[in-house]
């Protein structure tokens, strides 16, 4: 089935939960969670990204509403998305470790590069 995955969430619940994944993963780098919930914040992180590489007014307040923190708004404009420049797409890499000891779920950390 095609789409974004539900997550065993109510879609507010899912959508406070990724906004709130993709902001930590901009602001500190690299964050460790479940597997399909890293590919959900691997989609969303990098369309921020690519909204960023044009810095616009309208771009910048498309980025304000999605994260949850304007400091990291400032930093996805100021810094990353010009490391990212020259680059189209593959922002951020996905390395699964292992299952999680209490239930065995597939466990990755989401990076950026």
């Amino acid at each position: 089935m095609p789409g974004t995955r539900k997550l065993g969430r109510t879609t507010d619940h899912r959508t406070a939960m990724l906004r709130a994944m993709v902001t930590f993963l901009l602001e500190n780098g690299k964050i460790e969670t479940t597997v399909t919930r890293a590919k959900e914040v691997r989609s969303l992180a990098e369309k921020m990204i690519t909204i960023a590489k044009e810095n616009t007014v309208h771009n910048q307040r498309m980025v304000g509403a999605f994260l949850t923190k304007e400091a990291v708004a400032h930093k996805l404009f100021a810094e990353l998305a010009p490391k990212y420049a020259e680059r189209n797409g593959g922002y951020t890499r996905i390395t699964r470790i292992g299952p999680r000891r209490g239930d065995a779920a597939e466990m990755a950390i989401i990076e950026l590069l």
